[in-house]
């Protein structure tokens, strides 16, 4: 069953070659996230995570907004209770999720709406989109990772600058700092996530798993632990695999560059 919230703000379709696309859909109020959506989004996210003809997921925002922030006539309901619950956390729940996501980004990803662009794995943004981090203007103390993942990618110095000062990080200047994967025309930003997740689902899904999960961890530790890691996997994978399944593997690779060679 596809996630519908009942009032239809957290929007699920599960497409026939295995990307799902997850829609924020209150346009009216530019994507701002309630309590009842939050929980919404970290149930889809976990739904399609178990899905297995769920490959790669696209999440996106409706009309002229990616995702606004959290509504603040709300935000007593949003900040205080059990938001410390993991399964209600939309961005505890994408990094848990196994497949890659896909953020695609139009007008504004605003505060929560940044923090969740970061929980992306690739993003994709149209001209003129913008992230605002707006924590330190309306007194908002950061809980879902903005205070410590963005001067990981961009730089403290910059982090700083955009977190402090409340000033707009413009989709430009966020892909020459390696934030955003590629700027787009609006009107080619479905497009180009789409020949992004095709791309992905054309690869060998336990290994696109393994390999996002690799990455992802690493990047929590040193250089040093993450190199061990990924030995310590490599190892943990090549000696999982039966004779039959290495036998398979080199075939596979044997065919693919006899295809190659023919072509040329």
């Amino acid at each position: 069953m596809d996630g519908k919230s009942p009032e239809k703000l957290i929007l699920v379709n599960r497409e026939p070659n295995g990307v799902a696309l997850v829609t924020i859909n209150r346009p009216g109020s530019l994507n701002s996230l309630t309590r009842p959506m939050m929980v919404d989004l970290a149930q889809a996210f976990k739904r399609l995570d178990r899905d297995e003809l769920v490959r790669v997921i696209i999440l996106t925002g409706s009309g002229r907004s990616f995702c606004s922030g959290v509504d603040l006539t709300a935000a007593e309901d949003v900040f205080k209770g059990d938001v410390k619950d993991p399964e209600s956390d939309p961005v505890v729940q994408m990094e848990l999720c196994r497949k890659p996501i896909i953020g695609a980004i139009r007008g504004f990803a605003v505060t929560a709406g940044f923090e969740i662009a970061l929980a992306c794995d690739i993003l994709v943004a149209a001209k003129g989109s913008k992230f605002m981090d707006t924590h330190a203007r309306f007194g908002i103390f950061p809980s879902w990772g903005l205070s410590q993942k963005l001067s990981r990618v961009i730089g403290a110095n910059k982090a700083r600058e955009v977190s402090l000062s409340a000033t707009p990080l413009t989709a430009e200047v966020a892909e020459k700092l390696g934030f955003v994967n590629h700027v787009v025309e609006e009107g080619e930003l479905s497009k180009k996530s789409r020949e992004i997740a095709n791309a992905i689902v054309k690869n060998n899904q336990d290994l696109v798993l393994r390999y996002k999960a690799v990455i992802n961890d690493g990047l929590k530790l040193d250089l040093g632990h993450a190199l061990s890691l990924e030995k310590e996997r490599a190892h943990n994978y090549y000696n999982g695999m039966t004779k039959e399944q290495f036998k398979k593997m080199l075939e596979f690779i044997a065919g693919r560059s006899s295809k190659k060679q023919s072509k040329l």
